[in-house]
């Protein structure tokens, strides 16, 4: 047996040939142990923006990561160039795993899923009393959604002083929903985002609500030193225009938060939401669910949370509340 020292001959070595002419590939991964952690900012075709420690770093997914996605909010692992110096990119090795997820379909009937943000647990539904007209089976979506996803939900209602809100507080007070209402005034003086940022304080909220309702206005109010731009709402159509593209992560002040300014929806698909889930959002109507028959919808005779609340458990409304918040996972936004 030919026995080979330190430095052997490479000339003197057989190795078999490769027919494609490139290096044989190998199983083993390197463990990236020295990676840094970092948040993601922004994606922006195929660029992400990361935040490590003070700084800002661009950065692209490793080929090791094959398909698996990077949204807003995930955790990292990031290796290569992280000075974010002009014309640097760094590589994505590693995707944290998620502690919530927000996901969103094109339409009931669609099964392919599109994540939204993670790592969120607050998401705020925006939308306008008026200009544009609110849409409330786009609010019990995003409702479903956040109640599907874990997320505290959170009401923000602008430009009061063109119409009352008390419509809309009436009928998603049952549910139990905090709420801020603004107005333009209050928005311009700094009155709102104040409101807002009280509810937002230790949290990492997402917003959400259709183009022209104001969302993007709101966020700079907060973040006051990150001007997005802002569009207005089309006289003809009584939509707004879509100005934000891409989720963007913002710090609050005094680092008490963070806040997700997501692009306006037209629709919420919720073809992945489990029924079933739902009804966890409300406590207690849960124990009313033991005797119902399996896999009940919680919306046909023989269901048991009629008689849970014919017996006085719970609230009529609120059985009412559940029951129109599943009926949205079967009906079409505009309906």
């Amino acid at each position: 047996m030919r026995r080979y020292g330190k430095n052997p001959d490479e000339d003197d070595i057989r190795v078999r040939p490769n027919r494609k002419g490139n290096r044989p590939r190998t199983n083993i991964r390197p463990k990236h142990e020295d990676a840094s952690e970092g948040l993601v900012l922004t994606v922006d075709r195929g660029r992400i923006t990361c935040l490590i420690e003070d700084r800002t770093v661009i950065a692209m997914k490793a080929r090791e990561l094959g398909r698996k996605s990077v949204v807003v909010g995930d955790r990292v692992a990031v290796v290569g160039d992280l000075s974010g110096a002009k014309d640097t990119l760094a590589r994505i090795v590693r995707v944290e795993p998620r502690s919530s997820t927000l996901r969103r379909t094109a339409d009931d009937d669609d099964p392919f899923e599109r994540v939204v943000v993670a790592n969120v647990d607050q998401l705020a539904i925006v939308t306008a009393l008026a200009d544009p007209e609110p849409r409330p089976r786009l609010i019990d979506r995003c409702l479903v959604a956040a109640y599907d996803a874990g997320l505290d939900p959170l009401l923000v209602l602008t430009k009061s002083d063109l119409a009352s809100p008390d419509t809309l507080l009436e009928s998603y007070g049952t549910i139990g929903v905090p709420y801020v209402v603004t107005n333009r005034t209050e928005l311009a003086d700094g009155t709102a985002a104040e409101q807002v940022r009280e509810r937002l304080r230790g949290h990492m909220t997402a917003f959400v609500g259709h183009s022209g309702v104001g969302k993007t206005t709101l966020v700079n109010a907060l973040v006051p030193d990150r001007k997005r731009a802002t569009g207005h709402v089309n006289a003809v159509t009584g939509r707004g225009r879509h100005t934000t593209t891409s989720a963007l992560a913002l710090p609050l002040p005094d680092d008490s938060g963070w806040v997700i300014d997501t692009p306006g929806v037209r629709s919420f698909g919720l073809h992945h939401v489990d029924p079933s889930r739902v009804v966890l959002a409300f406590p207690d109507l849960v124990p009313g669910t033991a005797d119902c028959p399996r896999a009940c919808s919680h919306d046909e005779p023989d269901c048991a949370l009629d008689q849970w609340v014919a017996d006085g458990h719970a609230d009529p409304a609120r059985l009412y509340s559940l029951r129109r918040l599943l009926a949205t996972r079967e009906r079409r936004e505009g309906d």
